[in-house]
């Protein structure tokens, strides 16, 4: 019995660091040898050895194995950020080289605009189909969500967001604009607006909505003839009067997206 209540904690903490981050469950079986020949008493012995093999994957090793998967790290420039780094820290920000070229040419024809391109979540380094919860397509390196716009109450765009996340904080139908959340709620899709539970808190919450700024952003991105879909609330579709085939319905069985844009490859 001593046995399984030893066992059980730290298999529940291998598939919880494997589902968050795809190589901490490996990290963490590598971290138990080394935690157990390394001759040195100390509590903390445990969690140094775990953050300095974690550190030296992420940041060293698995950019260099990645590549062979087919996938590579976002690319950062002047305009192209993560919206949170523990996107980077969680190794989900990997992307196929298409994906980032299209994310650079974006770059390109928003040079003069004065708006940045803040990613979230993309997808992990290896393996085809490997999930990323709780997202349910980016699971092959064609995938990335983008953060919204907002602006000041004055109207001067802002690169700040609404939630420490970069999720969770959203910009709901107006009264007179059709309401597919209430929809997909009432026909049972309960986990529609689940994001409101992943904000991690609440910031800049005087920041608007900027419709210019964010249809500048997503008429930039439409014209990449690498773009497969666009994903956004068809609400704010209609706000800021954005006709194109491949702005899509992501349907009930994902979540709402009107707290961030959703593209992918071809």
């Amino acid at each position: 019995m001593k046995i399984i209540l030893k066992v059980i904690p730290k298999i529940i903490l291998f598939v919880f660091l494997t589902i968050v981050t795809q190589i901490g469950g490996i990290v963490y079986l590598l971290s138990l040898v080394i935690t157990k020949k390394w001759k040195w008493d100390s509590k903390l012995k445990p969690l140094i050895v775990f953050i300095g093999l974690y550190m030296i994957s992420t940041f060293l090793i698995v950019p260099l194995i990645a590549p062979i998967f087919g996938r590579e790290k976002v690319k950062h420039t002047d305009l192209i950020k993560p919206t949170n780094y523990m996107t980077v820290f969680l190794n989900r920000n990997y992307v196929r080289p298409k994906l980032n070229e299209l994310l650079l040419q974006t770059e390109k024809e928003l040079n003069e605009s004065g708006i940045e391109i803040h990613y979230l979540d993309a997808n992990f380094p290896f393996i085809n189909k490997f999930p990323l919860l709780p997202h349910l397509s980016h699971n092959d390196g064609k995938k990335i969500d983008i953060s919204l716009i907002y602006e000041t109450q004055k109207g001067a765009i802002t690169h700040k967001q609404k939630s420490i996340s970069g999720y969770g904080v959203f910009e709901d139908p107006k009264s007179n604009e059709y309401n597919q959340i209430d929809k997909c709620l009432k026909d049972g899709y309960f986990q529609y607006d689940y994001p409101k539970y992943v904000t991690f808190g609440e910031i800049n919450k005087v920041l608007v909505f900027s419709e210019k700024g964010t249809k500048t952003l997503i008429k930039s991105i439409l014209k990449n003839r690498k773009l497969g879909k666009l994903f956004i609330e068809p609400h704010l579709k209609t706000r800021m009067n954005l006709v194109d085939d491949k702005i899509r319905y992501h349907g009930c069985r994902a979540v709402r997206h009107d707290d961030h844009i959703h593209i992918q490859l071809k």
